[in-house]
């Protein structure tokens, strides 16, 4: 994903790639890793170890897809040097919320603001939200999320994050969670997947020449809707990034989702 976003920001008019950080292609210039040539493409920029290079270079806004450990440092870093944030790592806790609600609130002294989203693909979010609006008038969902083989969370953020809306929306509607699973002889443990936020089944497939794919399935005696999005290659991604790139410095203190920007 750094590759991307990099190709992304070098191809973009009114984005400046000012700086790269990652230890393992430290020294290396940004072109050659990311796969461009010339000095239009990385300028002859040298990819730094470590996080002093933001505020050396006079960096606006950090995009961060990396691990969460990583993700909390940098974000720690960034509040402190008064750097906004994009960030498309997940598994932050709710606790990590709370801290980083209260780093980056304006009233306590940030100077800096941050968005972290579960998924930049702005259909993908779209799919969450029709989600949400579908699963009161259903009586059960089940979520397959999807992925290339080297995801190291299940299931994936962005499963959480539709399963949690699904079951807000069903309790704004005053309905219950949706009902246990029935299955009484599992065969091959594991093969129901778990049970996630509001009763929604959730299950994480991992191969080979995927890239991010999730169906939401709902059914309801003698009708069934799927909502399926698919992001072939991580391109997807990267309207959603700049928008939140572009947006951030208005948003002040912490935000969840690319929801609030798109309006929805």
């Amino acid at each position: 994903m750094g590759r991307e976003v990099c190709r992304t920001v070098l191809s973009r008019p009114g984005l400046e790639l000012v700086a790269a950080i990652d230890p393992e292609h430290a020294g290396s210039l940004v072109d050659a890793v990311v796969g461009l040539t010339g000095t239009a493409a990385g300028g002859r920029l040298v990819i730094a170890s470590t996080l002093d290079e933001l505020t050396a270079s006079g960096a606006d806004v950090v995009v961060d897809f990396t691990r969460l450990d990583v993700s909390r440092a940098t974000l720690a870093f960034c509040a402190d040097a008064g750097i906004h944030s994009v960030i498309g790592t997940t598994g932050f806790t709710e606790e990590d919320l709370v801290a980083l609600a209260v780093a980056f609130d304006p009233a306590e002294g940030a100077t800096a603001n941050c968005i972290i989203a579960a998924n930049f693909a702005i259909g993908a979010v779209l799919m969450m939200r029709f989600a949400a609006m579908a699963a009161p008038w259903f009586d059960g969902a089940e979520i397959i999320e999807l992925h290339h083989e080297g995801k190291r969370d299940a299931p994936s953020g962005t499963s959480l994050r539709t399963a949690e809306g699904m079951a807000a929306t069903r309790r704004n509607a005053g309905r219950s969670d949706f009902p246990p699973d029935a299955t009484d002889v599992v065969v091959v443990e594991g093969a129901r997947g778990g049970s996630g936020p509001g009763g929604v089944r959730m299950h994480a497939v991992r191969l080979p020449g995927l890239v991010a794919h999730q169906e939401v399935l709902l059914g309801s005696p003698g009708q069934g809707l799927t909502i399926r999005h698919d992001s072939f290659d991580r391109s997807s991604f990267m309207d959603g990034v700049v928008l939140a790139v572009e947006a951030v410095a208005s948003r002040p203190g912490l935000t969840l989702g690319l929801e609030p920007i798109l309006g929805i």
